[in-house]
């Protein structure tokens, strides 16, 4: 209802079977492009229209810079899924969370977006085609609009940006500094109206 432009699927831990079926149940109850986001090779699923092919350029955990993508890869294309190839970067949001414990990477520092702009530039030489900014699913806070901005003028890719997003403000500082899209997640799960409030601080 609130006219979101997609819905991703996915995340960095799964405590229950069913991935595909679940991707065919939103596929129903939605007219929304479905897109996967995946933690692990597991989370593939023919009924998506699209998948981000993520590579976390922000850690050095060889697994998830090109390990899972070589495991992954001969399904994916026998799926036909539409690839997106994505430069994930965590961010300090607060607190461990559980994207940064399972990809046993470090976070780049919440104040420090000149590291962010280096990465995020390096992601765009490499070929990568949008770069995702995440604080990880429920953190205290969400990215820093400063570093969205240094981000911003470093590359000409779309820039997603997910993690700790609660507000209206938020929402519409973040779309000020740069983001093409934000992901909501935790927030949606514990208040669903509230989409709506941060859909028309994005639209205004």
């Amino acid at each position: 209802m609130a006219r979101a432009d997609l819905i991703l699927v996915g995340g960095s831990l799964l405590t229950a079977d069913g991935f595909d079926q679940c991707v065919r149940r939103v596929k129903e109850l939605s007219d929304r492009p479905v897109v996967l986001f995946p933690g692990s090779p597991g989370q593939l699923s023919s009924h998506a229209d699209a998948l981000l092919f993520l590579s976390l350029i922000s850690g050095r955990n060889p697994e998830l810079l090109i390990g899972h993508h070589v495991t992954a890869a001969p399904t994916v294309k026998a799926l036909g899924l539409e690839t997106i190839p994505t430069g994930y970067m965590l961010v300090d949001g607060g607190r461990t969370t559980t994207a940064h414990y399972v990809s046993q990477t470090s976070p780049i520092p919440h104040d420090k977006p000149g590291i962010a702009a280096a990465t995020a530039s390096a992601g765009e030489l490499l070929g990568l085609r949008t770069i995702y900014m995440d604080t990880g699913s429920g953190a205290p806070r969400t990215v820093d609009p400063a570093m969205v901005e240094a981000v911003r003028c470093a590359v000409d890719l779309p820039i997603i940006v997910g993690g700790g997003i609660r507000t209206a403000e938020q929402a519409r500082a973040l779309c000020g500094a740069g983001a093409d899209m934000l992901v909501v997640g935790t927030a949606f799960e514990e208040d669903p109206e509230r989409v709506f409030a941060l859909r028309e601080a994005v639209q205004g």
